[in-house]
């Protein structure tokens, strides 16, 4: 179970269509795949570089999390017929190189960049549970609670980079404001392309 929380359903069977609005739901799953993708990638390129080191261990778990959550937005993506930003291919390389690039500042810049980027998707899935609730939170129950509880998973891994010292890297708030200027982009391509 993703963050020790409720057990999530699996999506084996399809959403009815006609019970949804429709460019909202394909708006939030789509760009939600591609930043469980793009923070997948990232992991994997800060375990390429620190995988070995001491903080491996604490990056692997929240890896292993991202990867639950990817899981769960590609079962989303066939239940509501959403179709992947066709910029996933970009996002992969992307993705790598900001983890690679992060740990090849060291421990503290790898975290530093995962405080930058969970700090934005803390955000962006609030922005999505208002949206949805404001829409109608009965319907959208099960993707709420999704959503709420990745956010919940994001906002752990945030406070796990403050506390393995991100705030120590040098030029820290400049490394943080421009990746997350790299996400708000990342964010606002997705949901569109």
């Amino acid at each position: 179970v993703p963050g020790g929380g409720a057990p999530l359903r699996p999506c084996g069977t399809r959403v009815a269509q006609q019970d949804i609005d429709k460019p909202v739901i394909d708006r939030i799953i789509r760009v939600d795949h591609a930043g469980e993708f793009g923070a997948n990638r990232i992991y994997a390129g800060q375990m390429a570089v620190l995988g070995r080191s001491s903080v491996g261990p604490v990056i692997q778990q929240m890896w292993n999390q991202e990867k639950d959550h990817l899981k769960k937005f590609n079962e989303l993506m066939i239940a509501y017929r959403v179709r992947p930003t066709v910029l996933l291919p970009f996002w992969n390389i992307a993705g790598f190189v900001l983890g690679a690039g992060s740990a090849l500042l060291g421990k503290k810049g790898a975290m530093a960049c995962t405080v930058a980027v969970e700090e934005s998707i803390s955000e962006h899935y609030n922005n999505q549970i208002r949206t949805l609730i404001e829409e109608d939170p009965e319907k959208y129950k099960e993707l709420l609670q999704v959503i709420k509880q990745f956010r919940d998973d994001e906002q752990e891994h945030h406070d796990i980079g403050l506390e393995h010292d991100a705030e120590a890297t040098p030029a820290y708030s400049v490394l943080k404001t421009a990746i997350q200027l790299g996400c708000k982009a990342a964010i606002f391509l997705s949901e569109r392309i």
